[in-house]
């Protein structure tokens, strides 16, 4: 009688775990969904990743603390930056939706080829990451990374995901944000920001701890980041080689994403 009630509590005990297992994966493939669309409207004050870095700096003694950030609407953030951005980071953002297929390619051959693999997030993966993971690589991280980033092609417009994207960016030392990094790198508005001024920052986005602006790596890669910007950010897929610029390709740098 003992071992029938010692078997029955062991059973009920794993099916308490299993039910417990499956409310916390339901709520964690849940729970970004009414965010994202409070985001339609709402500016976050913070992501995922500022408050990893903020319990970093606080056990290291790091000051300040609290990362300077300024969230600020779209029209107080120079189109010139706008671009920018798409150029160096996701110059196909309005051709795909969320994953990038064709920049996965373009990676994978170049690395078929003997070259270096390098990273093919777009800007929405990156908005995803940002907002509600954390930095590092892992199966798991990328995983629930797509997850997000397909609720957040759903449910938000790509004009407001470049918006959250932009005021969300690290772009130096505890810097978030357009506005905090166009007043710590130039003393100026976001929305003054030249064209130059925009290459620049948007060259140092893939390692802004490492990349000041105007250093060698920032200068070299505005080059190719000015010379995209040019022309708009293609909204549909060149019908030949020949009669449109290729977009897929992004300025060469090592990403730390």
């Amino acid at each position: 009688m003992s071992r029938s009630k010692s078997r029955l509590s062991k059973h009920i005990t794993w099916r308490r775990v299993a039910r417990w297992c499956a409310f916390a994966v339901l709520f964690v493939l849940v729970a970004p969904v009414p965010i994202i669309i409070g985001l339609s409207v709402v500016q976050p004050p913070f992501t995922a990743v500022m408050v990893q870095q903020t319990v970093s700096r606080l056990f290291n003694g790091t000051r300040p603390v609290w990362p300077k950030h300024s969230a600020v609407s779209r029209d107080k953030i120079s189109p010139n930056l706008r671009r920018a951005v798409l150029a160096s980071e996701d110059d196909r953002f309005y051709l795909h939706n969320g994953i990038d297929f064709v920049e996965i390619d373009n990676a994978l051959e170049r690395r078929r080829r003997g070259g270096r693999l390098r990273g093919a997030s777009t800007l929405t993966q990156q908005v995803a990451k940002n907002l509600f993971l954390w930095n590092g690589r892992s199966y798991v991280r990328k995983g629930l990374e797509l997850y997000i980033t397909l609720w957040l092609e759903l449910i938000l417009s790509k004009e407001r995901i470049l918006d959250i994207y932009l005021n969300l960016a690290e772009w130096g030392p505890s810097i978030y944000g357009a506005e905090a990094a166009a007043r710590a790198h130039y003393g100026k508005s976001a929305a003054t920001l030249s064209r130059d001024e925009s290459a620049r920052l948007a060259a140092i986005l893939p390692s802004p701890r490492r990349w000041p602006p105007n250093g060698s790596v920032a200068t070299r890669r505005a080059v190719t980041i000015l010379d995209r910007m040019q022309y708009a950010a293609p909204k549909e897929e060149p019908k030949t080689a020949s009669t449109s610029r290729s977009p897929s390709r992004r300025p060469q740098t090592t990403p730390t994403r």
